[in-house]
C-alpha cells in the first residue's frame, strides 16, 4: 500500500483540460454530470463491441501547425489538446516564467499500429515458403522510421512540450489503469513535499483501435452487445472503451494563491495499492484506501472509474458502499467510457469540475484496473 501520511503541502488543482465522447471543457462535462448523461454511444463501428467516439475537435485551436497535427497518432493529438485546455484553464499558456518551471507527468500506453501493414504481413505469412525470414524482410521493409518513432509511447509528453512551449522536465508512465493512478499520485506527492510547485499531470486514450480492442477482446476483457451502465452489466460483463484525455495543472496552494489563480478544488490525497487479485482482495484494498479519507457524508461525490469487469466491478461498488454510504456515486464509464490510461486522470478531472461547480462538497474518485492495481483520490472544494 502506498504512503497516505498527512500532506506538508496543500495541493490545488488550477487548471482542468478535459475532451470526450460528450464534447471538450469544464461547462459540458458539468451538465453531463449533473443530468447524469446521456452518453455517446457507437454500437456499430467495432460491433459487436460497442465503444464511445471522440468528438470532433478544432484541433488548430489547440495544435496550430498542419504539421504537428499530421505527424501525431489520434491519442497524441488527444492529448496534446487536452493539456492546452489545462494551461489555458490555468492561465498559464502565455506565461513564460511558468512553462520553463512546469514539470510534466504523462500516463500512456504503446502507440497505435499500421493495421494496413499488419494485415499485408499477416495475409502474406499464410503462403510464406519460410515463415521467419519472410516475417523479418517485411518489417525491415516495410515499417518506417517514422512509424516505428510514432509508438514510442513519452512522444506525448515530447509534443505537449513542443507544441505548448513547456522546458521542464517530464515523466511517461506506462501501466495500464494504474499508470494513471501513479500519474496523479506522483504529482501530488512532488507538490505536497516541496519538491514542486507546479505540475501539468494527465493521459488520454483512443478507443477507436482495433488492435487494442483485439487485445482487450483475447483477455476476455471487453463487453459485447449493447450500452449498459457500468454496475449494470452481469447479463455481459466487460469494458466498453471510451476515447478521453484529461490533464490537470497541480499547483501549492501558495504559488496559486500568490498569483491569485481561480482554485477548482484542492487535491487532499491520493493512495495507491496492487492487490494480487484473489476473490475480496480488490475490495479491501480500496475499503483500507478510501478509509483514510475521513468523513464522507451525503455532501460527497463518489466518481468511480470501475471497469464493468466481473467480480471487481463489484466489488469496487461493495467498498463505496461502505466507506461512503450516503455518497451520490457516478461512474465514469456510463458519461464517457473507460479510458485505461486516461481513465483516473479523466475521473480525478470530473470530480474537480463537480466541487468547481458546487455539486459536492468533497468527492472521492476510486479505481481498480482491469487486470491488476488500485487507486483512490480524495478532493475537497476549494
Amino acid at each position: 500500500m502506498s504512503d497516505m501520511t498527512l500532506n506538508r503541502r496543500d495541493v490545488v488543482i488550477t487548471g482542468i483540460g478535459i475532451a470526450s465522447s460528450l464534447g471538450e471543457g469544464v461547462e459540458t462535462h458539468a451538465a453531463a454530470l449533473a443530468a447524469g448523461g446521456p452518453p455517446v454511444v457507437d454500437t456499430e463501428s467495432f460491433k459487436p463491441y460497442p465503444l464511445h467516439p471522440l468528438a470532433a475537435l478544432e484541433l488548430d485551436r489547440q495544435i496550430p501547425k498542419k504539421s504537428d497535427q499530421r505527424q501525431m497518432e489520434p491519442w497524441q493529438r488527444l492529448g496534446v489538446y487536452a493539456a492546452g485546455l489545462a494551461l489555458d484553464s490555468a492561465g498559464i499558456k502565455d506565461d513564460a516564467e511558468a512553462r520553463s518551471t512546469l514539470q510534466v507527468i504523462v500516463a500512456a500506453g504503446g502507440g497505435e499500429r499500421d493495421h494496413a501493414v499488419d494485415s499485408a504481413i499477416l495475409t502474406g505469412l499464410r503462403d510464406a515458403s519460410a515463415p521467419g525470414a519472410y516475417l523479418n524482410e517485411r518489417l525491415m521493409s516495410d515499417l518506417r522510421p517514422t512509424l516505428f518513432l510514432a509508438q514510442l509511447s513519452n512522444l506525448l509528453a515530447g509534443n505537449i512540450a513542443i507544441v505548448h512551449g513547456i522546458t521542464g522536465p517530464s515523466r511517461t508512465f506506462m501501466g495500464e489503469e494504474q499508470a494513471g493512478v501513479d500519474a496523479i499520485r506522483t504529482a501530488h506527492a512532488r507538490i505536497a513535499s516541496g519538491q514542486s510547485d507546479l505540475m501539468l499531470v494527465g493521459g488520454a486514450y483512443n478507443a477507436e483501435r482495433r488492435d487494442m480492442l483485439l487485445l482487450l477482446e483475447l483477455g476476455g476483457y471487453l463487453r459485447r452487445g449493447g450500452f449498459a451502465p457500468v454496475f449494470a452489466r452481469e447479463d455481459a460483463p466487460g469494458l466498453i472503451t471510451g476515447s478521453a484525455g484529461a490533464f490537470l495543472v497541480l499547483e501549492s496552494a501558495e504559488r496559486a494563491a500568490a498569483r491569485g489563480a481561480k482554485v477548482h478544488a484542492r487535491l487532499n490525497r491520493v493512495g495507491a495499492a496492487r492487490s494480487r487479485r484473489a476473490p475480496g482482495t480488490v475490495e479491501a484494498a480500496l475499503t483500507e484506501l478510501v478509509g483514510g479519507f475521513g468523513s464522507l457524508g451525503p455532501d460527497t461525490l463518489a466518481v468511480s472509474a470501475a471497469t464493468g469487469c466481473a467480480r471487481i466491478t463489484a466489488e469496487e461498488a461493495h467498498a463505496l458502499a461502505k466507506a461512503a454510504p450516503a455518497a451520490k456515486r457516478v461512474a465514469t464509464g456510463d458519461l464517457v467510457g473507460h479510458g485505461v490510461e486516461a481513465a483516473f486522470p479523466v475521473s480525478v478531472a470530473l470530480a474537480a469540475i463537480a466541487l468547481s461547480t458546487g455539486q459536492a462538497q468533497q468527492a472521492v474518485v476510486t479505481g481498480a484496473g482491469h487486470w491488476r492495481g488500485e487507486g483512490a483520490a480524495h478532493l475537497v472544494h476549494a
